[in-house]
């Protein structure tokens, strides 16, 4: 349900020496790391990463007395850092910052563990990130690692960007240096970046083997790695995408991403197929249903007085990134109706971005 910042009425029971119920989620034993996806760093084109629509950090604690910018939804004392690896690179190299990023906070807070949330291509980092912390410590050190929105079997936008030709990334790395300013400086690599995201070698001849694939067969899902893999997908239609978004559905191309295949049979950028049918919700505007399941597939649902995430059992588990099977890849159970911006705060909407991340520190609360 949607949740605002602390209200003036929240404030006066302050005031007043009434103390605002206890927070609902769970408060998890290990911090909870966020990592962010493509083009972010703490803001993504100029806006609040990991924020709801004003701004305010999601994993936040209402720990400070008259508090009024916070996440009234988790526990006063629950612990989150947020990660900022390279806006624009493939996830060998980001995933590999992600894991010194961990590390170093890890150090400072003096523990031995983490739980992991990654949005977009954060999500996919994250598993190279889990595998490096492994080798590094010698030990699993990810309790949950848990994907939002991610193109883990890759997204025809990737592709539709690198057939556009030449010079395409070179203006995107233009374009997020110009809205992002000094965060998107030296080291980005956008034609990288987007090869990383298309399932197969976008080009054989370039002497470089990339692709979701490959990188799912390197950094699979492993209880060495992580205790517990899961997934949160995301798809929605029409008018409701956001604006940018529904401009690239209908001025160039509508995901068709809910037909089973093992390999990218449509040539499209992702794993899968297409039915057939491109309108409807499928994908998320630049991600398809059938690309996002890694683990479980986890379930949102709003509630009065506390969201829950919980398991879809009935849809098994992902085991093998690159071999999901046909009801892993088109069932529409337990999508999240929201586009692929509106999950990290990029708005207005009428989402409760506190809300569900409160949801998540629960459910990370109870596996770890």
């Amino acid at each position: 349900m949607k949740q605002q910042p602390l209200s003036l009425a929240v404030l006066a029971l302050f005031v007043a020496g009434v103390a605002p119920t206890a927070a609902a989620a769970e408060r998890t034993t290990y911090p909870v790391v966020f990592a962010h996806g493509l083009g972010g760093f703490d803001n993504i084109l100029g806006y609040d990463y990991w924020g709801d629509d004003y701004g305010v950090f999601v994993g936040d604690p209402c720990n400070e007395f008259l508090e009024v910018t916070c996440n009234g939804g988790i526990d006063s004392n629950q612990k989150s850092f947020v990660a900022a690896v390279q806006p624009l690179h493939d996830s060998e190299v980001r995933g590999l910052q992600l894991a010194n990023e961990i590390e170093g906070y890890m150090a400072t807070a003096g523990v031995r563990h983490v739980n992991l949330v990654g949005h977009s291509q954060g999500g996919i980092d994250a598993r190279k990130a889990a595998r490096v912390l492994r080798e590094r410590k010698g030990y699993t050190v990810v309790k949950s690692l848990v994907s939002l929105s991610s193109p883990h079997r890759g997204s025809p936008v990737a592709k539709f960007i690198l057939d556009l030709g030449p010079g395409v990334t070179s203006v995107l790395d233009a374009l997020f240096r110009i809205y992002g300013g000094v965060v998107y400086g030296p080291g980005n690599d956008a034609y990288a970046s987007v090869k990383s995201l298309v399932f197969n070698d976008y080009d054989a001849n370039d002497g470089i083997a990339t692709g979701g694939k490959l990188f799912n067969s390197r950094y699979n899902v492993n209880a060495s790695d992580a205790s517990n893999y899961a997934s949160l997908m995301t798809a929605q239609s029409g008018l409701s995408v956001n604006p940018a978004l529904y401009l690239l559905r209908g001025f160039f191309f509508d995901i068709d991403g809910d037909g089973y295949c093992a390999g990218d049979c449509d040539n499209d950028g992702a794993a899968g197929k297409g039915n057939g049918i491109k309108t409807g919700d499928d994908d998320d505007g630049l991600v398809g249903i059938n690309s996002q399941q890694m683990g479980y597939r986890l379930r949102y649902t709003e509630r009065l007085g506390q969201d829950l995430v919980s398991v879809d059992a009935a849809l098994g588990y992902v085991a093998d990134i690159n071999a999901p099977n046909a009801a892993q890849m088109t069932s529409t159970s337990s999508l999240i109706n929201q586009d692929h911006l509106d999950v990290i705060g990029l708005g207005p909407d009428t989402f409760g971005e506190m809300d569900f991340y409160a949801a998540i520190y629960d459910y990370l609360a109870k596996n770890d």
